[in-house]
């Protein structure tokens, strides 16, 4: 124990020892620890009575039993009992500073991982807007100022930034919560149609109304609307748009009498709405009735620390179908998320991340389960001077060697998921024999997920 204790301090871990097992369960009951290293047979208790005390004081504490007694049942006994790992006598120092290193980069993931559950529980109440830097504060600062006012917001924002979950946060914080949120995406229908969709029609108006329909606005009543991407529609429309603003009532189409309705009206966009008033694609006076509270969505490029935060979020959205939690990303994998400049947003790290989870047969997100061009290319380089042309020969292989094996593999991997893993089909679509490109797969070890 004396020399595993020195390997453990040369290596620059805090490490405190017991010489029995009883001293060593006082330690425990009252000091907190990441990993316990125990011996199977000690001089007063059983490595195991220890190892499960441990577990009731901290489930999350990292237990590595040591032994020179080394069989099947011992090890199958320690790993039921909550064991991280098992290390039989005689090892090396490196066989132990890797397992020790393993079991503390274990624990590190583990308090990652509750400390983003728990700011994530804290922003629950705005209605999954996720994130903690500088500008997502400013974001729920205004949506506290705002949210209880009657006030029209227009909200600004690449798509993809979660503009929606805007509107929905302020729709939860308002008076109002507890009745219709309706939102409408004014590029998903046609002129003709989206017209008919918000102020409804009358039977027989147009060619297809069989029947009489009540738009959004009137399911919305007592409510609030919200219009994405309002840059789209029409002049015509925005005209009747700015009535039902200022005076709270519409007509449906084709009918003549007026409704009254009591609405909220929260508006997005992508678009430059103050250029198109100046080109007289929308109207001044619907874009002032619109633009009370301005709100501006940040992308997700320029909030990077939050990236980590809304990765853990996905990661708990999306449960693996075979029920076995992915309990992390690693820290390569993260490291590549934060670095790609996200031109989808949060939507398309949300896709990525489920992605991933469908791709993932370990209990970690690892590089090779995110997109080639995500993960890029990271090269080992010589770390010496190269000194012949032998040498530079040699070098320039394995370098070769390196990009092609990471493009095979995210070749392989986007043409199975592609294929929902159907072998055959992969095969003919590449164009590779059908045994070759089993051959591939066992060279990078890719596997068949269980639900496939």
């Amino acid at each position: 124990m004396d020399n595993c204790a020195k390997i453990l301090s040369q290596a620059g871990y805090a490490v405190e020892t017991s010489l029995t097992g009883r001293a060593g369960l006082e330690k425990l009951k009252d000091q907190m620890f990441d990993v316990v290293v125990v011996d199977l047979k000690l001089p007063d208790i059983n490595g195991i009575e220890i190892l499960k005390f441990a577990r009731q004081i901290n489930p999350d504490m990292m237990i590595v039993m040591i032994t020179g007694y080394s069989t099947v049942a011992t090890a199958v006994e320690a790993m039921k009992s909550g064991a991280y790992d098992y290390i039989p006598k005689p090892f090396t120092k490196d066989e132990f500073l890797t397992v020790i290193t393993k079991a503390i980069e274990k624990v590190d993931l583990i308090r990652e991982n509750k400390r983003l559950r728990e700011e994530l529980h804290l922003r629950s109440s705005l209605d999954n807007l996720v994130g903690k830097s500088p500008k997502m504060q400013k974001i729920y600062q205004l949506i506290e100022k705002v949210a209880p006012t009657e006030s029209n917001v227009l909200i600004y924002g690449e798509t993809g930034t979660g503009k929606e979950l805007l509107a929905r946060a302020l729709h939860t914080k308002s008076r109002r919560q507890g009745k219709p949120f309706v939102p409408i995406d004014c590029t998903a229908l046609p002129e003709s149609l989206l017209e008919s969709e918000l102020f409804g029609h009358l039977k027989g108006s147009f060619t297809g109304a069989i029947a009489t329909k009540p738009g959004l606005l009137e399911t919305a009543d007592e409510g609030t609307i919200f219009l994405d991407e309002i840059g789209n529609i029409s002049l015509v429309t925005q005209g009747k748009l700015l009535r039902v603003i200022q005076e709270r009532e519409f007509k449906p189409v084709g009918g003549t009498e007026t409704r009254k309705v009591d609405i909220r009206l929260i508006a997005a966009t992508n678009k430059d709405l103050e250029e198109m008033v100046k080109e007289e694609k929308f109207r001044e006076d619907l874009f002032y009735r619109l633009n009370v509270v301005p709100i501006f969505m940040p992308p997700l490029r320029e909030r990077k620390s939050d990236i980590p935060l809304l990765a853990y979020h996905f990661l708990k959205k999306y449960p693996r179908e075979d029920g076995k939690p992915i309990e992390g990303i690693s820290s390569e994998a993260m490291k590549f998320l934060v670095e790609y400049d996200w031109p989808g947003n949060v939507r398309e790290l949300e896709n990525i991340i489920e992605r991933a989870i469908v791709l993932s047969n370990d209990k970690m997100i690892n590089p090779e389960h995110l997109p080639f061009g995500i993960q890029g290319i990271k090269l080992r380089l010589p770390t010496e001077a190269l000194r012949t042309k032998d040498e530079l020969k040699k070098a320039k292989r394995q370098l070769q060697k390196q990009v092609t094996d990471k493009i095979e593999k995210s070749f392989l991997l986007s043409t199975l998921e592609r294929n929902q893993w159907n072998i055959s089909n992969c095969a003919k679509e590449t164009g590779i024999d059908r045994a070759n490109f089993h051959a591939l797969m066992r060279k990078h070890s890719i596997k068949r997920p269980r639900h496939q």
